[in-house]
C-alpha cells in the first residue's frame, strides 16, 4: 500500500479572479419591508442600522454597502432595484458575503431562492441567512435551503389567501375596495363615498346620447376628440376601447360591482378578468346615478345586438359603424356578412357610391359568389318604394298588425301575478320569522329548525325567480308598447317622402338584406328585403331602381326601329356615295 500524503485544506477564501488571497471579506447587507406603513419603515431603518453595526463589529469583515429595497414584495425579484444591483456587484467580484436576515427577507420564491444562490456560489460568493444560521459555502446541501424557502413560499401564499378573504368580506359588507374613481364620479377615500363631477358627467352623458342615437364608438371618439375632451387618463385622443367602457360600466346607473379581476397566484402576480372564476359583488344603487336606468339598459341592447354574429369566418370582427345611413344595416343573403361602403371610378365623371359584400372584398368570388355590389342610390330609391308601399298598399294591413299586437300585449297582464307573488314571498318571509322564534324559545329542536328553513328558502327562491321573470316580462311589454308607438308616429308625420330621409330609414327599419333565394332556390342577387323593427316585412326588386348609366347610350334610340334609317338619311345628305345595308 502506497503512502499518500494528505493536505490540509485552507479555509481562508480566495478571489479567483484576480488569483490573491482575500484577508477580510468584503460583506455586503440586503434590508426589504414589504409595506410603505409607518411601522415597516421604522423596521426598514432599524435593520439598515443594525446590519452597519454587526458587519463593522466583525474583525474579518469589511464593510461594503447596505443594499435595501423599500415597501416592495419579495415574491419577484425582478422589481427590486437594489437586490439586482447586489447581484451584479457580486458577480463583478466587488462583494464576497451577502448577508439578510432570513429566506423569506431574500426571496419568497423557492425557485429565485436557488436560482441567484446557485448564481453567487458559482462566482464563490456566500450568502448568510441570519436567522436560519445558514451560510451557503459551508452547508453540505441544498436540502435545507431548499425546505426553508419552501416554507417562506407557503408563509406567502397564506398570507395572499387571508388578504384575499378579507377583501371579499368587506365587498361583502358593502364596502369600496380598490376603488380610485372613474370619468364623471370623484371619490373621497377617506369617507369611501362616490360623488358626481359635472363637468365630466356631462362627457359620459354625451357618449350615452350619441351612442342611442345611433352612432358607434369610433365616430363617437372621434367626435369627443373635435370637442376638444379629455379621456380619464388626460388624453386628447379617445379610442372606441375608453368608448366602450364607459358604456358598459355599470357605476353609470348608481350600482357597482367588485370583483371583476383577480390575482391567479402571488409568485406571478398576474391578473384576469372575471368570467365566474371568483365570486363577484354586486350593490344597486350605491351612489347618485349620471344615466338613468332605462337608458343604460338601451344601450347594453344596442352593444349585444351590434355584438352579435360579428365573429366571422377568417377570425376577423366587422367593426360597427353609423357614419352612414346604410352602416352596419345591411346583410348579405348569401352568407350573412355585413357590407361595406366603396367608392369606384373616384375622380371621374363616372365616380359612384357603392356597397359591396365583406366576405367578397376579403376574399373575391370564392367566398361568396352570388353577391354583387349595389349602389348607394339603389338602395335609397329602394327604400322610398317599400316606404311608399308600407304606408299606402299596406296601411290597413300594418294599421292591424299594429293592432293585433298590442292587443296581445294587453292581454299579458303580469300585474295579477305579481301581486300573487308578492303575498305568498310575504307570507313564507313571517313563516322564517316565526321558525327562528320557536327555535330561540326551545320549541322546536335544532335539526328540525334547519329542515323547516330549508324548505321555506326553497320555496322562496322559487317565487322570487318566478317573480323576476314576470317583472322582466313586463319591461319588455313597456318598451315593445314604446317602439310600437314611435313606429305608429313616424308613418303618421313622413306620409309623403319623395326624397331619402336617413332619419326616417333608422327610426322605421332594423336591417336590410341583399340578395337571398327566390321560392325555387335559385340566387336572385338583386332581390332586396326591408325588415321594420315591428317584425313587418317587404321584398324589392333593385333592378328597377337603378340609376341611369352615365356611360350608356339613350335606351330609347337602340330600340327605335327608325334609328339606322335616319342615320342613313344624314349620311347621305353629307356623302352622296355613302351606302349602308340594313343589317336588321
Amino acid at each position: 500500500m502506497k503512502n499518500v500524503e494528505v493536505i490540509k485544506a485552507n479555509t481562508t477564501l480566495v478571489n479567483r479572479n484576480f488569483s490573491k488571497k482575500i484577508d477580510r471579506l468584503r460583506v455586503a447587507a440586503y434590508c426589504r419591508v414589504s409595506t410603505d406603513s409607518e411601522d415597516q419603515l421604522n423596521s426598514y431603518k432599524s435593520q439598515v442600522k443594525h446590519y452597519t453595526e454587526y458587519i463593522n463589529q466583525n474583525h474579518d469583515w469589511v464593510f461594503a454597502g447596505i443594499y435595501a429595497d423599500e415597501a416592495i414584495t419579495g415574491t419577484q425579484t425582478t422589481k427590486r432595484e437594489d437586490f439586482q444591483r447586489m447581484i451584479n456587484d457580486a458577480l463583478n467580484g466587488e462583494i464576497d458575503m451577502v448577508v439578510t436576515k432570513s429566506i423569506s427577507r431574500f426571496a419568497r420564491n423557492t425557485l429565485d431562492t436557488l436560482k441567484y444562490v446557485r448564481l453567487l456560489k458559482g462566482k464563490n460568493v456566500a450568502v448568510f441567512f441570519e436567522e436560519e444560521n445558514i451560510n451557503t459555502l459551508t452547508m453540505d446541501g441544498e436540502l435545507l435551503l431548499v425546505i426553508l424557502s419552501s416554507v417562506a413560499q407557503q408563509e406567502v401564499e397564506n398570507i395572499s389567501a387571508n388578504v384575499k378573504k378579507g377583501l371579499k368580506m368587506k365587498m361583502q359588507r358593502g364596502e369600496l375596495v380598490g376603488f380610485q374613481g372613474c370619468l364623471g364620479y370623484d371619490y373621497d377615500p377617506e369617507t369611501k363615498s362616490i360623488s358626481v363631477n359635472e363637468k365630466e358627467a356631462e362627457i359620459v352623458r354625451y357618449i350615452f346620447d350619441r351612442y342611442l342615437g345611433g352612432m358607434g364608438c369610433g365616430i363617437i371618439a372621434r367626435e369627443l376628440g373635435e370637442l376638444g375632451y379629455k379621456t380619464p387618463k388626460g388624453y386628447s385622443k379617445w379610442c372606441d376601447s375608453t368608448v366602450m367602457g364607459i358604456i358598459k360600466n355599470e357605476k353609470y346607473k348608481g350600482d357597482i360591482r367588485q370583483g371583476k379581476t383577480f390575482t391567479v397566484d402571488p409568485i406571478s402576480k398576474r391578473r384576469l378578468d372575471n368570467f365566474g372564476e371568483e365570486d363577484q359583488f354586486y350593490m344597486s344603487g350605491h351612489h347618485e346615478p349620471i344615466i338613468s336606468i332605462d337608458d343604460f339598459e338601451a344601450a347594453q341592447q344596442i352593444r349585444m345586438k351590434r355584438a352579435a354574429n360579428r365573429f366571422k369566418p377568417y377570425g376577423t370582427r366587422e367593426k360597427y359603424s353609423r357614419k352612414y345611413a346604410f352602416s352596419s344595416m345591411l346583410e348579405c343573403g348569401f352568407c350573412g356578412s355585413g357590407y361595406s361602403r366603396r367608392s369606384w371610378h373616384a375622380g371621374s365623371s363616372y365616380h359612384k357610391i357603392i356597397w359591396q359584400c365583406i366576405t367578397t372584398i376579403r376574399t373575391g368570388k370564392k367566398g361568396c359568389m352570388h353577391s354583387k355590389a349595389i349602389q348607394e342610390t339603389t338602395l335609397e330609391n329602394a327604400f322610398l318604394e317599400s316606404y311608399k308601399l308600407l304606408c299606402y298598399n299596406n296601411s290597413d294591413v300594418l294599421e292591424k298588425m299594429l293592432e293585433r299586437i298590442e292587443e296581445s300585449l294587453c292581454s299579458t297582464d303580469n300585474s295579477k301575478e305579481i301581486t300573487r307573488l308578492d303575498k305568498q314571498i310575504y307570507t313564507l318571509e313571517k313563516k322564517k320569522e316565526k321558525l327562528l322564534d320557536m327555535h330561540l324559545e326551545d320549541v322546536i329542536d335544532k335539526e328540525t329548525y334547519e329542515k323547516k328553513l330549508a324548505d321555506v328558502t326553497d320555496k322562496l327562491e322559487k317565487f322570487n325567480n318566478e317573480k323576476f321573470e314576470f317583472l322582466n316580462s313586463a319591461e319588455r311589454t313597456k318598451k315593445i308598447k314604446t317602439r310600437l308607438n314611435n313606429f305608429r308616429k313616424v308613418i303618421s308625420e313622413h306620409e309623403i317622402l319623395e326624397v331619402f330621409d336617413r332619419c326616417v330609414f333608422e327610426s322605421i327599419v332594423d336591417k336590410v338584406i341583399v340578395g337571398g333565394y327566390d321560392e325555387e332556390g335559385n340566387p336572385d342577387p338583386k332581390m332586396l328585403t326591408f325588415i321594420y323593427k315591428t317584425g313587418f316585412t317587404n321584398e324589392i326588386n333593385s333592378e328597377n331602381h337603378k340609376p341611369e348609366r352615365k356611360n350608356g347610350r339613350a335606351k330609347e334610340f337602340m330600340n327605335l326601329p327608325s334609328f339606322a334609317n335616319e342615320t342613313r338619311e344624314k349620311l347621305a345628305k353629307i356623302l352622296p356615295s355613302f351606302q349602308l345595308s340594313d343589317t336588321r
